[in-house]
């Protein structure tokens, strides 16, 4: 990982990014948000190659080994080794809560520009502190995936049962565990997760879908783009997706590996596709999620109507 790299943003990213002072800091952070396995490290991607191309730089695709050029983890070790003056592995949930507010200002602060950064929290409170800070914060990307994929998708990253990963999406106020290169997240369920950012209400929050991203890509990343304040051309837009295509993603990982693969999971592009639940859950697993999940579904479009195990996208 290259989290430290304060490299030039493009000139939309360094729109209005505001003045830091001892005693205000700069609301300069755009989270890049998602429950874990909804396209999150996709998006990334898709910037960076964006970015590239409205550098001039065109030769080759973004090397998906460092994202870390516009793109910070806020979860990384170093971050809060640094602000909780231990190894996280050291510091109890809550100390690691309290200091959170402290990394990200050490983020905002570290940025010329807007800082992009990535976050699999749940907007709210951990142990009476805020996961995201307001103070910090310009605004967000928020990225929602149905959760019939997501728990495939999920099972398979952390190698564990798709019935262990069904309980844990249905559990509030979950945290991840402790891992490398990362300190422990609170995500709670996947409906409080997206209900969460979806009530974000003093920063604008811009909402994707994963599946409009697969089936609509020049419209819903051309949404993106100018969100973000960025102006490429319809050539340069169909560029970076094209280069941020899953083929050219899982190619890469099979040549060089991938950094952010968990040492569990075989694969991190392992399929790229909307609706691979049909062929992966059971007819129990499958209605077990949506009953969790209906009103959230619903309100997303993954539910054409109300009646459990019926009219599912």
């Amino acid at each position: 990982m290259t989290d430290d790299v304060d490299a030039e943003p493009t000139e939309g990213i360094r729109d209005a990014a505001g003045d830091a002072t001892r005693d205000r800091p700069r609301q300069n952070i755009v989270w890049i948000a998602s429950y874990p396995k909804s396209g999150n490290t996709w998006i990334r991607i898709f910037l960076h190659n964006l970015m590239r191309e409205l550098r001039g730089e065109t030769e080759g695709s973004q090397d998906i080994n460092s994202l870390g050029l516009f793109a910070i983890w806020e979860h990384s070790i170093p971050h809060y080794t640094r602000a909780l003056g231990k190894r996280p592995e050291e510091a109890t949930l809550e100390e690691v809560a309290r200091a959170r507010p402290q990394v990200q200002r050490m983020i905002s602060a570290e940025r010329r520009g807007l800082a992009l950064a990535k976050t699999h929290l749940c907007f709210g409170r951990d142990h009476g502190y805020p996961t995201i800070s307001l103070a910090v914060t310009r605004a967000a990307v928020y990225v929602v995936r149905n959760p019939l994929d997501v728990a495939v998708s999920y099972a398979h990253h952390c190698d564990r049962p798709i019935d262990a990963i069904i309980a844990d999406m249905a559990t509030p106020g979950l945290h991840t565990p402790l891992g490398v290169p990362h300190v422990s997240e609170t995500i709670g369920s996947w409906s409080q997760h997206v209900a969460s950012w979806m009530g974000v209400a003093h920063r604008p929050v811009y909402l994707m879908r994963y599946e409009d991203m697969m089936e609509h890509p020049r419209e819903t990343f051309a949404g993106l783009a100018s969100y973000l304040n960025l102006r490429p051309t319809v050539e340069q837009l169909d560029t970076a997706i094209q280069k941020s295509s899953f083929e050219e993603l899982s190619q890469q990982e099979e040549e060089r590996g991938f950094r952010e693969r968990p040492a569990a999971a075989k694969r991190f592009f392992r399929q790229g596709i909307v609706g691979g639940w049909r062929d992966a859950l059971t007819e129990q697993q499958a209605t077990k999620i949506v009953r969790a999940h209906a009103s959230m579904m619903q309100r997303i479009g993954y539910l054409r109507s109300s009646a459990v195990g019926g009219g599912v996208r």
